[in-house]
């Protein structure tokens, strides 16, 4: 499995990182299936733009998508909580409907608007709870086209956060607060109504 962010990527090279890597479905796990300022990235545009260029579109976003509507995953600030919604039996049957799309045979997507992974709950929701839940490595195709393993990123979260392994904590350690303070810094925030 694969995942890939749009933002101010023209659709053309878009589609053409997808085929360069024999993606044959999208998943969109975007809570909100539309784009502010990128048009050809509204859910109806990039199911016909995907269409016309053979591929199959399906949309996640309620399943694997970083804003739930469930107010048992935010906590007292009103911020999702990764940890609970990987608990959640709507995200399971999420990451069951990949792992099935993936037993046919296509090769699966998932995509959001974040330009690098590292800042998006395609790599800090989905791809933390494949690798380290059902021991499934994902594949970010980064804005240039290349990829970078969810085990690489995780690994440079610990040099974007700053975060070292020393003598009281090891790497596995350094890795979950690197994680950790990566979420605080980029999970969504609901709205607090004022």
């Amino acid at each position: 499995m694969f995942t890939i962010g749009y933002a101010t990527k023209p659709i053309n090279t878009y589609i053409q990182q997808l085929q360069q890597h024999g993606i044959t479905v999208v998943a969109d796990i975007r809570s909100v299936p539309y784009s502010k300022v990128f048009f050809d990235y509204h859910q109806q545009a990039l199911k016909q733009h995907l269409q016309q260029a053979g591929l199959r579109y399906v949309y996640l976003g309620d399943e694997l998508g970083p804003r739930s509507k469930d107010p048992a995953h935010y906590d007292d600030s009103q911020q999702v909580q990764f940890d609970r919604l990987m608990q959640a039996p709507l995200y399971q049957a999420g990451v069951q409907r990949l792992f099935d799309g993936v037993e046919k045979g296509f090769r699966i997507a998932m995509t959001c608007a974040c330009k690098d992974p590292a800042i998006c709950h395609r790599s800090l929701l989905v791809g933390w709870s494949l690798r380290h839940q059902y021991d499934c490595e994902l594949q970010h195709i980064t804005h240039d086209g290349a990829l970078e393993s969810q085990t690489a990123l995780e690994q440079r979260l610990m040099t974007l956060t700053d975060t070292v392994p020393d003598l009281l904590a090891g790497e596995a350690a350094a890795l979950q607060l690197a994680y950790q303070q990566q979420c605080r810094a980029c999970a969504y925030r609901r709205p607090v109504a004022g």
